[in-house]
Order: C-alpha cells, then structure tokens, then sequence
C-alpha cells in the first residue's frame, strides 16, 4: 500500500476546506482530478475516508483520524525540506540573514569570526536591509535569522534583545556645538544636517521624535553611507546624526566630535529574530548561529 504525499496534500485540503472544489482549486486540479485522488486513496486504504453531500464533504471517523496523522505527515515533509536549505550545493551549512545596516558594521564582524571558528565549514548569505523590512522577511521565510531596531519586539517573529546602542550628533571639531559634550537635537535645529536618520527618511524620523523637536531641521543632503556622511560633516556641509558605533572609526580621521544626544529616542534595543513558527530542534544550524549570536563576545 502506498501513501503519495499529493494524495494526501488534497485530502488535507478537502477535509479544512469542506469541498472538493476547493481542494482541487488549491492543488491545481479540477475537480474531478481532486475526487479520483482520493477515491484512489480510498481504495488503497479499504475505507471509506469522506462522507459526500450536497453542501460539500466532510470527514468519516476514519478519515478525521487519517487527517491528523497525513497533517503530522505533510508537517514533517515541509520542515525536512526547509532543512535542507540550510545547506548549499556542497553540502555545507548556510544561514540567511539579514541585517540593518549600522549592525553590519559595528556587531557583526565580531560575530562572524566567532561563528565561523565553530563552524568553519558553514556559509552565510548576508542581505542589507532596513530595520522596518527585517521581521516581515523572517515571517514570510525569506530569511533564517534577522537583526533589526525597533521601540519593541515585532510581531510575527520571535526576537530576542541582542545589543544596545545609540544615536549621537556628529560635528566638526570647531563647530559651535562642539563646545557641548551633550545636549538635546533641538538644542541643533539651528543649524543645516547632512542627512539619512533612524527610520532612514526625514519624515519617518519627523513622527518618530518630531514631538521633542521645536521647528523641522535644515536637510541639505541625504546620504545613506556612514563614511560618505562623515566626509560631508568634514568639510563643513552640515552637522548629523549617526549611530555611535558607525560613527567612532571617523572621528579622529576626520577631526569630528560626537555629541551625547539626550532625547528619549537616541537609545537604541537591537533585537535578533527568527520565525516564530520553527521549532529550533529542527534547524541545529539556524540554533546554533542564533546562539552565537546572542553569546557575549570575549
């Protein structure tokens, strides 16, 4: 006797969808091809698996065992096949991941070395992406693991706190404000930005801290390169606001100040996510880059 996965897939569908019909149009069959798999299925089984009706179908005491058991089935074909994308062409593991850009550069070298000493067979595909976009890829399965900022954990994952950092005001080392060690973004409004700020447009960062601002700040230029931005501040364009880990490699090559910002929203939680429908168990490799991750550096 055998079982085929598409059989099952369609019985599946029928029994969760209380028609032929339908369970014909999610397998891309018609419907008569949906009723012959299944009578097939009935007849290798000896048993009668649906009860038909006018209004549809519906499971039979033995059907709605069946049901359980192929969902159980189909469930384990799905997590075996996910599985095996941890691994590229030769064999080896690989992790994908996606990142917000000032955790590329300020975190995750660090953590590369380290993952890549424990598993130095392993591969990682690493995506560029903004914060608000990450915890979606992850959901969707476009990405194994990923590194985001945000007030509080996202929905549709499951995140963990990861780092801490925050944002600082860049100047030229003889510019007015630079006589301040700290002071408030409001206290900066008088003077032009070289622009890209958390949020990565003005006016997403305008309704994000616009309420401890007084009046919108002078943008001359957005650009969203840390050492580009840095170059800029250099040669006097204007002042910015940068993450203080993306900031610190610049200072001294470009005579620059960074200026503690007192506002609320200057400190920043990073948090790492992974979908909130895998059971760890069954990826060790996504678990144990996720652990590496998560483990203090030494």
């Amino acid at each position: 006797m055998k079982l085929d996965l598409q059989s099952l897939r369609i019985f599946v569908s029928a029994i969760e969808s209380k028609s032929l019909t339908k369970a014909a149009e999610e397998n891309d069959l018609v419907t008569s091809g949906a009723s012959k798999r299944i009578a097939e299925l009935e007849g290798r089984l000896g048993v009668d698996l649906l009860i038909r009706h006018a209004r549809g179908v519906q499971g039979t005491p033995a059907g709605m065992s069946l049901y359980h058991h192929a969902k159980a089935i189909l469930r384990r074909v799905e997590i075996a096949q996910d599985v095996v994308t941890e691994f590229g062409k030769a064999g080896h593991p690989k992790i994908r991941l996606v990142a917000n850009p000032s955790s590329i550069i300020a975190y995750l070298p660090q953590m590369m070395r380290k993952y890549f000493l424990s598993s130095p067979a392993a591969r990682v595909d690493l995506q560029e992406r903004y914060s608000y976009d990450i915890p979606r890829l992850v959901a969707e399965n476009e990405a194994d693991v990923g590194i985001y900022h945000a007030l509080a954990p996202a929905t549709g994952v499951s995140s963990f706190p990861f780092q801490r950092d925050r944002i600082v005001l860049v100047t030229r080392r003889d510019h007015a404000l630079a006589r301040f060690d700290e002071i408030h973004l409001d206290a900066a409004t008088s003077y032009p930005f070289v622009g890209y700020f958390p949020r990565h447009t003005y006016e997403a960062f305008s309704s994000f801290a616009g309420r401890s601002l007084s009046r919108p700040l002078d943008v001359r230029i957005e650009v969203g390169n840390y050492e580009a931005r840095c170059r800029l501040i250099q040669e006097g364009i204007g002042i910015g606001v940068i993450p203080e880990p993306n900031a610190a490699p610049y200072l001294t090559p470009y005579n620059l100040k960074s200026i503690k910002l007192l506002d609320e929203w200057s400190e920043r939680q990073l948090y790492v996510c992974t979908s909130n429908h895998r059971d760890l168990s069954d990826y060790p490799e996504i678990k144990r880059f996720l652990e590496c991750l998560l483990s203090k550096l030494e």
